[in-house]
């Protein structure tokens, strides 16, 4: 692997940074793999049988996440597609210990995962954040969007709202979060170990460019920010100008300050400063660790709130299921009292009760791809359950069965037919040990296959 020199050079100056050995690590081919558990989902098992592969130590800053010896085929593991686990590199893993030292999490926030497919960090952030607080996870991008929508539905949570906007449209509703994050298009020379084709899409040039559209970015989204709120800022780039300069761009503000954390040092993670102002910054470097190459860096907005779109009381939704609709729903949700109900066109949406007011808001302002969870729709007296209802956690505990074994979970997930003697009839949850898969309805003569297409394995 022919590292740019440029970028080489570049770096001999930055702290942490040992020119033989990052040629070294970036030399061996080595692959690092490593996952982190939904624990809304995982039981606490051996993740060694769980999983059928051998771990390789725990990812000191995220409890959830494991290393594992090697990379198997998650495609073939049926808990991959069942939302129990996300693969991520550790590395971008640090999100949760900068919420963490950075934020009352026990506390109601409002958060926003800014450029968030394929859905890594929202994922991690809906499992450290409150079951009063509210997720939105966006994408710009027309055609990352439907990925992250699934990664989301897998996930399972009600309190996320996946919308599909440029960062500008969200000064709309003036200083709404609590927190946003900025995990921001980059220039990519963390990847090149992971992905060596992305050096060839290097340049000097192009970090310039990426440079130019981080501030763009920033300086779009931080009018949507509350004071007091924290901003936490990304790369995957090495590139001093992604990361301490635009750290140095941001302390240009009067209302922005720097945010340190307290690491522990075995973790190796590289403490930095920025030239200008001293601002604090953390590199990942793989010869350091194990994980990519990574840059954060966090903020808080300083300055006194304004009122907020979200203090407006909305008129009650004309979109509400009727009650006799809500009845069907209870018998598959496990405390349906705590959420609403919403039909848009024949399905059946359900949120948090308490996330309405948010909904309304985020409705009048942006454009939604995807609330909450779709239970299914409702035809002739009775629920068509949706794949998403499938995969929450809020499906009830006693909802009727279908256990299969590997191969079957396996054929079910290419939508093909299984055949199992059951005496089952109607509508059944398909699981692979304890885990959710999706539905089938069990006829006299056949069983079918719900599972949805464009979400099939397509391999044998």
């Amino acid at each position: 692997m022919s590292l740019p020199e440029s970028l080489v050079q570049s770096l001999k100056q930055i702290k942490g940074f040992d020119e033989a050995s990052f040629r070294a690590v970036h030399q061996s081919g080595e692959q690092v793999t490593s996952i982190r558990f939904n624990p809304a989902k995982y039981n606490g098992e051996s993740v060694s049988d769980l999983l059928n592969t051998e771990t390789d130590g725990q990812v000191p800053w995220c409890s959830e996440a494991y290393y594992l010896k090697s990379r198997p085929s998650f495609t073939a593991d049926p808990l991959f597609h069942a939302g129990v686990y996300y693969v991520q590199d550790a590395s971008s893993m640090i999100l949760k210990e900068a919420l963490k030292q950075s934020v009352e999490l026990s506390q109601p926030l409002k958060l926003l995962d800014l450029c968030a497919a394929p859905g890594g960090k929202s994922t991690l952030i809906q499992s450290v954040i409150s079951a009063e607080s509210l997720l939105v996870s966006n994408e710009v991008i027309k055609t990352r969007v439907n990925v992250l929508c699934e990664n989301i539905s897998k996930w399972g949570a009600a309190n996320v709202i996946v919308t599909q906007n440029d960062p500008h449209d969200f000064q709309r509703l003036g200083p709404y979060f609590d927190v946003v994050v900025v995990d921001a298009p980059c220039s990519g020379s963390g990847l090149f170990r992971k992905d060596p084709s992305a050096i060839e899409e290097w340049s000097e040039s192009h970090v310039d460019l990426c440079g130019q559209r981080q501030q763009r970015i920033l300086a779009d989204i931080l009018p949507a920010l509350k004071p007091g709120g924290v901003l936490i800022y990304s790369t995957c780039s090495y590139s001093e100008a992604e990361d301490e300069e635009m750290v140095d761009w941001l302390l240009d503000r009067e209302d922005i300050e720097s945010i340190s954390f307290d690491l522990d040092a075995e973790w190796n993670i590289m403490g930095t400063v920025s030239t200008k102002h001293n601002g604090y910054g953390y590199r990942f470097f793989p010869d350091r660790l194990r994980g990519e190459g990574f840059f954060l860096a966090a903020f808080r907005k300083t300055g006194t709130a304004e009122m907020t779109q979200s203090s407006h009381r909305y008129k009650k939704r004309n979109d509400r299921l009727n009650a006799a609709d809500q009845q069907l729903l209870k018998p598959y949700l496990k405390l349906p009292e705590q959420y609403f109900f919403i039909k848009q066109q024949e399905s059946v949406i359900a949120m948090p009760i308490h996330l309405e007011d948010d909904l309304q808001a985020l409705q009048a302002n942006l454009y939604i791809r995807k609330a909450g969870v779709k239970l299914g729709s409702i035809m002739h007296a009775e629920l068509i359950p949706d794949h998403e209802l499938a995969l929450s956690v809020m499906l009830a505990d006693d909802t009727q069965t279908l256990q299969l074994d590997k191969p079957d979970a396996l054929q079910y997930l290419r939508k093909e037919t299984i055949s199992v003697q059951t005496e089952l009839r109607g509508w059944a949850l398909v699981r692979y040990l304890q885990f959710p898969l999706g539905w089938v309805k069990i006829l006299p003569n056949r069983i079918n296959n719900y599972y949805p297409a464009h979400w099939r394995i397509l391999n044998k």
